[in-house]
């Protein structure tokens, strides 16, 4: 067979090739794509000490798929003061916590100051802590909101203390699909120009995708190939996370949700097909922390972290909001055959669990 050939000389694969990769069986994509997995980390999975601050869900926009922000599913209109988010990162801190993960709503009523100078107020207190802020969609929303070109958007996040951009609001990239799910968000074009230009400046991001709502496997395959392109372009993405379609408090009316075995295919083909992006997360809070462990055979190297508290997957019905605490996240990573390595928000190792 010309795939499984493909696949055993470690040639870069096409389009038709990734569509065809749905169509092996789970355990011929496990063997391959964890042994590519092993060929770059071994045996060791990443996670990191972070807290998730969700600071406000008011929003303008409404897209199909969300439930965060407030509307008529969600009727709790918040925005945290910067005391309470400083209070927030404050009691991290004291915890261990390394990185502040700040992705909010898109919030007409508070102004562009608001979001900078939270940012800068937390760098100023905190200087050790990594801020990893705003998603493309934010951006995009913020810059066309207050007529700002998106390099001068990407100069002030910087200047106010953001290290790293989050992967959100890349949804699906195909319009059509986009169109119906997300329609007045950031495009997919303007999305992967935002995160071009952002490591233009030598800063490193993460990129997503949502899946298991109306998209087609083909869908996702141009998705990956998107990013692929862009990575050999900047070789900006630290990281890759297909994030699972949650189906409560939103307005799609989907009938047929991801299966385990459809998740764990599609995070062994992002490890196939993004033969350039070196870190693909099963990310816990969105997949189940039991299916994320089991897809650390399917070539994930990366459980994002303890989060501590969450709000926009657990508000469609994940069972995220809460965190994990590090002693059991360690131990359930152990236990399930793997190294745990603590890494700072750029994948440098801080210990290693042996």
């Amino acid at each position: 067979m010309e795939l499984i050939e493909k696949l055993r000389n470690g040639e870069r694969l096409g389009f038709e090739d990734g569509v065809k990769l749905y169509d092996l069986d789970l355990f011929t994509l496990a063997e391959f794509a964890h042994e590519r997995r092993k060929e770059l980390y071994g045996n060791k999975t990443y996670f990191n000490i972070n807290r998730h601050i969700n600071p406000t869900n008011i929003c303008k926009d409404i897209c199909k798929f969300c439930a965060f922000s407030a509307n008529r599913k969600n009727p709790n209109p918040y925005t945290m003061s910067h005391d309470e988010v400083l209070s927030i990162v404050e009691d991290a801190s004291k915890r261990g916590v390394k990185e502040v993960h700040i992705v909010s709503a898109h919030n007409d009523q508070v102004g562009l100051d608001w979001y900078l100078d939270m940012f800068r107020k937390i760098k100023e207190r905190f200087p050790q802590i990594h801020i990893k802020a705003l998603t493309a969609a934010e951006v995009n929303f913020l810059a066309k909101e207050y007529g700002l070109a998106y390099e001068k958007m990407i100069d002030l996040m910087i200047e106010h203390g953001v290290d790293s951009m989050p992967g959100g609001g890349a949804e699906i990239f195909d319009e059509e699909v986009r169109d119906y799910i997300c329609k007045g968000k950031v495009s997919s074009e303007e999305w992967l120009q935002i995160h071009k230009l952002w490591h233009q400046r030598g800063r490193k991001s993460n990129a997503t995708m949502l899946f298991g709502h109306v998209e087609k496997r083909a869908h996702r395959i141009d998705h990956m190939l998107r990013l692929r392109d862009l990575q050999d372009e900047t070789g900006g993405f630290n990281c890759f996370i297909p994030l699972v379609y949650q189906k409560q408090n939103n307005y799609l009316k989907v009938q047929n949700f991801v299966t385990g075995q459809e998740y764990l295919k599609t995070i062994a083909i992002a490890r196939l097909m993004l033969d350039n992006i070196p870190h693909i997360k099963a990310y816990w809070a969105s997949s189940t922390l039991n299916l994320a462990l089991v897809a650390q055979e399917f070539g994930a190297d990366d459980l994002d972290g303890t989060i501590e508290r969450e709000a926009i997957q657990s508000a469609a019905g994940a069972a995220s909001r809460n965190g994990v605490g590090l002693d059991e996240f360690v131990h359930l990573i152990k236990e399930s055959g793997f190294v745990p390595v603590e890494r700072d928000s750029l994948y440098n190792e801080l210990r290693v669990w042996a």
